[in-house]
């Protein structure tokens, strides 16, 4: 059999807006077969988000892998972990509640071991600067230190790839839609915070979902 030439790609997924619009460019760029995704359960405070990832990855016919890291919780607690908690993105606070310590750190060091098992050399993570929320583990200055510490760590020469680092939700919007999945991203990707099927519209990540939407189709219109 033929092996394919085109390079493979792992995408660290979460079943959400951003990172389920790096998953499409993917398989538009290198095809389904040559790409993978990993999702992480690591304690959070809602199981759809895992739903989502596990039905989108069957649906979009690639390689899904689920790895179980819940024993997080046992390290730290935030409020996308306590269901009890009340998520909050007070000013003055020196991150969001939403913030959890180590967990992309985490999630690269992981994808990368995964990848190295795979032979696959680009990583790919739905990140950005642009509107991060005050994440320190989402600006490219750490994904770039990062790519040499996992490198050095296993002596390979990965590449972590973050198409949406410089562009706020309105671009990634857009995104999706000149990969004509505007509408798949809108009904099948899971953003809320409080773990409500379709958004509650309330909490803060689907206010920055919704009113870019919004405010995509208009500049669109």
């Amino acid at each position: 059999m033929k092996m394919s030439t085109f390079p493979q790609a792992l995408v660290v997924f979460s079943g959400g807006q951003d990172s389920t619009t790096c998953l499409l460019q993917a398989i538009h760029d290198y095809g389904r077969e040559n790409v993978h995704a990993i999702s992480f359960h690591y304690g959070q405070r809602h199981n759809i988000e895992l739903d989502k990832a596990k039905w989108l990855a069957q649906d979009l016919g690639v390689t899904h892998k689920l790895v179980n890291i819940s024993e997080f919780t046992q390290l730290t607690s935030n409020a996308l972990m306590d269901e009890n908690a009340e998520i909050s993105q007070a000013r003055g606070a020196e991150f969001p509640n939403t913030f959890v310590a180590g967990r992309n750190a985490v999630f690269i060091l992981l994808a990368s071991i995964y990848a190295e098992s795979q032979g696959i050399k680009k990583i790919i993570l739905g990140v950005c600067e642009t509107d991060y929320s005050g994440y320190p583990d989402c600006r490219d200055v750490f994904i770039k230190s990062m790519n040499v510490a996992v490198n050095l760590a296993m002596a390979k020469d990965f590449q972590l790839i973050t198409p949406l680092m410089y562009l706020d939700k309105i671009q990634t919007w857009q995104m999706a839609d000149e990969l004509g999945a505007l509408d798949y991203i809108k009904n099948h990707t899971h953003t809320c915070y409080l773990g409500v099927d379709g958004g509650c519209g309330e909490c803060p990540s689907c206010q920055l979902r919704n009113n870019s939407y919004e405010n995509y189709l208009a500049l669109k219109n």
